[in-house]
């Protein structure tokens, strides 16, 4: 009888953890700023992203074709390398950019971001002051993140992914009126962000390079 409640206590515990684990752009928002060049602005996120992972992963509905040889050169050059963890730790790295960029946080910012995407960020955080608007975002959902590309130079790695999400958002004047956007319509957009992170550096984090719009 003792070893059935024990079980049962373990069973608990470990559902208790799973629970634990488990949990559109508008035509109003303003558009995530881009660096000086043609291509778009990268942009830094800290987020660890890293476990075991095998072959079956680069499998997965969650990775497009084109990705598997890139994903499979990353997983050799660091077995350490988690695709499903990768991919959580991309979605939440997703949502506390554009947080700190809607909020104007660039003290957050500057930890998210490289220096020429953070000071595109600022610049545009700016602007947006200067003309007296504040933005009252909120991602509704990401409907799903997909991995469209990824590639090992050395031991420079590049991962793309793409976000489907849905975005609610209006703009304020200096007054706090709406003079755009609504946040009970949210629509939905398309973003493609590629992360980037040097194998075996002793940083897990893995740091946004690129923005894009699918």
């Amino acid at each position: 009888m003792f070893y059935v409640v024990l079980l049962a206590m373990v069973a608990g515990f470990l559902a208790m953890r799973l629970y634990s684990v488990l949990g559109k752009r508008t035509g109003h928002e303003q558009p995530l700023p881009r660096a000086a060049e043609e291509r778009p602005a990268p942009v830094t996120v800290p987020r660890t992203i890293e476990a075991a992972t095998d072959q079956r992963a680069v499998a997965n509905r969650n990775i497009e074709a084109r990705a598997e040889p890139g994903l499979r050169a990353i997983v050799a050059g660091e077995p350490g390398f988690d695709v499903n963890q990768f991919l959580d730790g991309a979605k939440a790295a997703y949502r506390m950019t554009l947080e700190a960029f809607w909020q104007g946080d660039a003290a957050t910012l500057a930890d998210l971001a490289e220096d020429d995407v953070r000071a595109a960020f600022v610049e545009a955080i700016e602007a947006r002051r200067a003309a007296g608007e504040t933005l009252d975002n909120r991602l509704v959902t990401i409907e799903r993140a997909v991995i469209a590309d990824a590639a090992l130079s050395g031991r420079d790695a590049r991962i793309t992914v793409r976000f489907d999400a849905d975005i609610a958002a209006i703009t304020r004047n200096e007054a706090g009126e709406v003079i755009a956007g609504s946040l009970t319509d949210a629509v939905e957009t398309n973003d493609v962000w590629t992360f980037a992170r040097t194998l075996k550096s002793g940083n897990p984090n893995w740091k946004l390079a690129d923005t894009d719009e699918a």
